[in-house]
């Protein structure tokens, strides 16, 4: 247990729900007779987090997230089971808890600060970096019930993370912050990661999880059906969610015979095969050549979804001379194309494509969003084929793809095919390339040498466009 700082062990939450408000009343005069149905909100969830990890929980709403979570802080107690939290607790469940409404945010600041177990000198001490981070302005000497809701999440994240917590549990609260605020969060988290602390994160956005996170939990009505690596985690709930009804459980059923990774181990990559000069047919290719084709570069994880009336076909990248490639040079132009072929009728069809790091972060795509985009119909027995023309501005390294359709079916607007992880792609080095990081954002860096006279003194400013200068 010294090495774990979170530990659940078969823990499950019965709540009762009463039909009526008076129902409650009849149960207490006469106990005898039952006036509730049972909801179980979590069943026999079992989980065990090291210190130091980052654990995302994902799942659909209503799945039990926020319990588990409530009962891992201790405001809820379980109906039974047991767990046990090692280390500082801190918690941002809900908008504004623990908040009085009544009271100014600086009063709110010290009455939570104390909660979380700072003493009043602590809290001054720290009190000018909380109201930095929330930069809520004067508003700090205000009743919080004036609060906007990004003022809300704004203190109450400025608090829950000024008190350096062994654990920090974040559920979705984060959504309502504007965006240069949620990247100042995710530096604060990042900073308490690299301190060693354990963070619980719950969060809707599949892209932030793998982000951030070293292992993730599939929760689905009350059970964890899955407990993996972040990129294995989210594909499986993608799938789970757009299931339809008729294998919905046998899906369940295939997710909880998936062996579970354990959380003491890092999480394994997606296999990169490595580059090897092969034959396509048109001639032994090189790695030493611009572009080609390598048969052994294919993804090992291939997710489908369950079809709903399309299939996707032969998904890959070509040239724009209509040679097949995988190992592509940057800043050139290719085409991803695939075919879909209907075996029901299919109405407002659409289709899309995205491109994804080996960790699963999602880097871009397109889709046939607009209604003048979409096909108005599809009869059963054609096929279409789809085609993605883009520019390679990425830098060398691995990459993955997706493919999907989606259109109404049945009456029901869907996905009729998606592959997850359908292709992947290799981006070659280059040796005279200057950028840097995943994307490449055409830099073209240059310098210049200023002589003495043309160097601006402080105060100046900088020199006029008659300045000599001597070009590098």
């Amino acid at each position: 247990m010294d090495d774990l700082a979170i530990s659940v062990h078969n823990v499950s939450k019965c709540f009762r729900r009463y039909q009526h408000p008076t129902d409650r009343l009849k149960e207490l005069l006469f106990p005898s007779q039952k006036k509730y149905a049972e909801f179980w909100a979590l069943r026999n969830v079992s989980l065990e987090v090291p210190r130091g990890q980052t654990l995302g929980i994902v799942g659909r709403n209503g799945s039990g997230k926020s319990t588990l979570l409530q009962i891992i802080v201790g405001t809820l107690m379980p109906t039974s089971g047991n767990l046990q939290v090692n280390g500082r607790i801190s918690a941002l469940l809900e908008l504004g808890s623990g908040f009085n409404p009544e009271f100014t945010g600086r009063q709110n600041v010290f009455f939570s600060g104390q909660l979380l177990g700072l003493t009043k000198p602590e809290i001054e001490e720290r009190f000018d970096d909380i109201a930095g981070f929330a930069d809520i302005g004067d508003f700090i000497d205000q009743p919080a019930k004036t609060y906007s809701s990004g003022m809300f999440v704004r203190l109450a994240f400025a608090v829950a993370t000024s008190v350096d917590p062994d654990i920090l549990v974040v559920d979705e609260a984060l959504a309502v912050g504007d965006e240069a605020f949620q990247r100042r969060c995710f530096s604060r988290i990042a900073a308490l990661q690299s301190q060693g602390s354990t963070t619980l994160f719950v969060s809707h956005s599949a892209s932030k999880v793998v982000e951030l996170c070293d292992r993730a939990l599939l929760l689905d009505h009350g059970e964890a059906l899955l407990a993996h690596e972040p990129k294995f985690t989210i594909d499986r709930y993608h799938k789970l969610i757009y299931a339809p009804p008729d294998r919905l459980e046998s899906f369940r059923q295939e997710i909880r015979n998936t062996p579970d990774l354990p959380p003491d181990l890092p999480q394994p990559l997606a296999a990169e095969p490595s580059p090897s000069p092969t034959d396509t047919g048109e001639g032994t290719q090189s790695p030493l050549d611009e572009d080609f084709y390598d048969p052994n570069l294919i993804p090992k994880n291939t997710i489908s979804y369950i079809p709903r009336g399309a299939k996707i076909l032969n998904p890959h990248i070509e040239t724009p001379a209509g040679r097949i490639v995988n190992h592509l040079t940057g800043r050139k132009d290719y085409v991803y194309t695939y075919q879909v072929t209907f075996y029901k009728t299919a109405y407002r069809v659409r289709f899309g494509m995205l491109v994804k790091t080996v960790s699963g972060l999602e880097l871009g795509g397109a889709s046939f969003t607009a209604a003048s985009q979409e096909i108005e119909r599809v009869d059963p027995n054609t096929t279409i084929e789809v085609r993605f023309d883009f520019r390679c501005l990425l830098n060398p390294g691995a990459y993955f793809l997706n493919a999907g359709v989606s259109g109404t079916v049945d009456g029901q607007f869907t996905y009729l095919a998606r592959g997850i992880d359908i292709a992947m792609f290799r981006v070659r080095p280059e040796s005279d390339s200057f950028a840097s990081g995943i994307v490449d954002l055409l830099v073209n860096p240059h310098l210049n040498l200023l002589t003495d006279e043309s160097v601006p003194r402080p105060g100046e400013g900088f020199p006029s466009d008659s300045a000599r200068v001597e070009s590098l």
